[in-house]
């Protein structure tokens, strides 16, 4: 396998792991019979989004690595903003669902 097919199958599998994300909240929706959205979508854009950047250095596309590094302190934030209200006992239920803003 070359260089360039290794980078393309980090490309591909940092696309799948955000791509995921998508399939996550929806199954969680469904479930929930409601718009909610749980820590798994935050964990696979973070995944996705690190994967992503990773690649996008590679290609040292300036609009690509700009689109992905904002995306991952959002990313991040939104873990960290979790973290803490589990900390404080502040779950909003038993299936670690975040109820989607409305």
């Amino acid at each position: 396998m070359t260089s360039t097919q290794v980078w393309l199958c980090v490309g591909f599998l940092g696309q799948a792991l955000f791509s995921a994300r998508f399939m996550v909240q929806w199954l969680a929706s469904e479930r929930a019979r409601r718009s909610v959205v749980p820590t798994a979508f935050w964990i696979f854009s973070l995944a996705g989004g690190v994967t992503l950047l990773t690649y996008a250095l590679y290609r040292r596309d300036p609009v690509f690595i700009l689109g992905q590094g904002a995306g991952l302190f959002i990313y991040t934030r939104n873990l960290i903003l979790i973290r803490h209200e589990r900390a404080n006992g502040d779950a909003r239920n038993d299936d670690d669902q975040q109820v989607a803003p409305r």
